[in-house]
């Protein structure tokens, strides 16, 4: 049996003038015309998403939402009812939070970082109480490897953020660039994994790959009017602001720079050598 909220490749089965009949395991189901994509053909197979309309039947639509079942995303709460909060996921029916999945009470107008999952009843609902949906201790990730992050909170230590939407993890603040917000989403890379089996996450690939992407970042910003007032005493918060690196990086990527003879050092900062 096929759950909805997700997203599924459908045969189609057979073609009519209103739409098209979808193979859904041992039933069909039925796509209207004005979702079709043009030039189909029988027995090709179209991306649909699986949803219950206002009277709980299965549907199926080509308009995908902003998350499916097991993923987070931030969505904007479009109304409020008696049985809890209801957020714009964009499909034509929205998407329910009930009272006892909210975190906080949710107001109206207003983005929250929310897990989509099923009820009971296997209907799609969200839940904004994100800890349940987290395994903090690694089980499978390797140091280097690439990853999909969001954005969840920031704390003292850095921003918080849900890797491969399954892990919690932590950007440290030093590695934080300049305008990161909850709900965004990036690739990134497992930094390190703790002893505690905790994981640490960068947005630049670590080792030599990550200093040479600092370094691009460094000539950039030095293209604009050759120098850039940063050098190894600078305040880590103060280089973080300006290009997004971490201190440690930075004077890697310098020093690299130093030796290529692409830039020169000077008393209070960083000078582009022009050839």
């Amino acid at each position: 049996m096929l759950l909805p909220g997700y997203r599924y490749e459908l045969k189609i089965k057979s073609i009519t003038p209103k739409g098209v009949w979808l193979a859904a395991e041992e039933e069909q189901i039925f796509l209207p015309q004005s979702e079709c994509p043009d030039d189909i053909n029988q027995e090709e197979a179209i991306e649909v998403f699986l949803y219950l309309d206002r009277d709980n039947n299965p549907k199926v639509t080509t308009r995908m939402p902003l998350a499916q079942v097991g993923e987070f995303a931030l969505l904007k709460v479009k109304s409020i009812g008696p049985h809890g909060t209801f957020l714009d996921w964009g499909l034509e029916k929205d998407l329910l939070v009930p009272y006892s999945e909210q975190a906080n009470r949710m107001e109206e107008g207003r983005r929250y970082l929310v897990h989509i999952c099923h009820d009971q009843e296997d209907r799609p609902i969200a839940s904004s109480r994100l800890e349940r949906f987290l395994v903090k201790e690694n089980r499978d990730l390797k140091e280097g490897e690439e990853v999909e992050l969001v954005v969840w909170a920031f704390t003292d230590l850095g921003a918080k953020v849900i890797v491969n939407n399954y892990y919690e993890a932590l950007i440290y603040k030093d590695e934080v660039p300049p305008g990161l917000k909850r709900g965004d989403q990036y690739l990134g890379y497992i930094l390190r994994i703790r002893a505690d089996h905790r994981i640490d996450v960068t947005l630049r690939r670590p080792g030599a790959e990550g200093v040479k992407d600092a370094r691009t970042v460094i000539l950039e910003a030095l293209e604009i009017d050759g120098f850039l007032p940063l050098h190894d005493k600078s305040d880590p918060e103060l280089i973080r602001e300006k290009l997004g690196l971490s201190k440690k990086v930075f004077k890697k990527a310098v020093g690299g720079l130093y030796k290529d003879g692409l830039v020169e050092l000077v008393g209070d900062g960083i000078k582009l050598i022009r050839k």
